[in-house]
């Protein structure tokens, strides 16, 4: 029997976690955590099957759900008020908390979950902003708590970001690996550091987006172009890591220094580990070892099968041509 699944907070990112799961065939159950008078519980209550209801008929219009299942589906999901927590929580194997960004209100929110849910269910918050060892105090029993960050929107984004603190119990997180394995995620593990791994990433790479539009470097719709069809295109194929290797570190550190010196600014500046790669021999594919380890690695038969992936990708967006004969 697949575990039951308690979404803690009826708003976006409860409502797409019980989304995800309920296409998976799991049991969803959505507490909404928040004081209401039953009249205002039963309005929230009704927007939230309405939205989950229309996300899954534009999954069907999107050719990634039989349009016969809307409904299968969406009866998987129940919405239920804070007075009838003590009564569900219990029941669910992993409850995902999603109330808003605020430590206070999430601290509350977890040390009454733990105390309702008993010591059984894996309990996990979604907090992109909010470090795991700063909420498991709130938790009775924290080695069953850890964050699990899931990025907008929910039902499509394939990652979830994983980050156990101090207390979580290995065995833990390498369920919850397995829970969202099984439903086709793709998990991976980062250290309980601000930001955890793509929000770093994406803040660094937006901030240069908006300032090169400050700058007049281009326009806002050429940056875009230049992201969608040369950045994005190359990175949904090859990580940026896997791309250092593939050109090699010595032409980022050499990009690197070109850029602060004709910028005059230090954010460009490589990071310590690109110059000790160099002076250690691991430049990339072509010494057999970067961030990566091609020693073994068939590397002519590695290439062809990114570059297949690289076509396809093409091929995805209508830009594949035919030969001129």
């Amino acid at each position: 029997m697949k575990p039951v699944i308690g979404c803690l907070g009826a708003g976006r990112m409860g409502r797409g976690i019980a989304v995800v799961f309920a296409f998976a065939g799991h049991q969803v159950v959505v507490v909404d955590f928040k004081e209401r008078e039953a009249s205002a519980f039963e309005a929230l209550a009704a927007e939230a099957r309405a939205e989950i209801r229309s996300t899954l008929e534009i999954l069907s219009r999107i050719d990634l759900l039989p349009p016969g299942l809307v409904p299968t589906i969406a009866e998987r999901i129940r919405i239920m008020p804070r007075q009838e927590a003590d009564a569900v929580l219990p029941r669910c194997d992993v409850i995902f908390e999603g109330v808003p960004e605020i430590l206070g209100l999430k601290q509350a929110a977890l040390a009454e979950t733990s105390r309702l849910a008993g010591e059984g269910p894996i309990i996990a918050s979604t907090t992109s902003t909010i470090l795991v060892d700063d909420l498991a105090g709130s938790i009775e029993h924290p080695g069953r708590f850890l964050n699990a960050h899931w990025l907008n929107p929910a039902y499509l984004v394939p990652l979830i970001e994983l980050s156990p603190g101090r207390l979580t119990s290995p065995e833990v997180t390498a369920r919850m690996k397995t829970l969202l394995e099984g439903i086709g995620k793709v998990p991976v593990v980062c250290a309980a550091r601000p930001g955890f791994i793509v929000p770093r990433i994406q803040s660094l790479a937006m901030n240069e987006a908006a300032r090169m539009v400050e700058e007049g470097v281009a326009s806002a719709e050429d940056i875009d172009k230049a992201v969608i069809y040369g950045f994005g295109f190359r990175f949904a194929v090859l990580g940026l890591l896997e791309f250092i290797d593939w050109g090699g570190g010595d032409i980022l550190h050499h990009a690197s220094r070109y850029l602060v010196e004709a910028l005059g600014d230090s954010r460009y500046a490589a990071p310590d580990i690109i110059a000790a790669n160099m002076r250690e021999g691991r430049i990339g594919m072509k010494t057999g070892q970067g961030f990566m380890n091609y020693e073994g690695v068939d590397q002519a038969a590695y290439r062809e099968k990114r570059l297949a992936a690289f076509a396809a990708a093409l091929r995805a967006m209508g830009l594949a041509r035919e030969p001129v004969v």
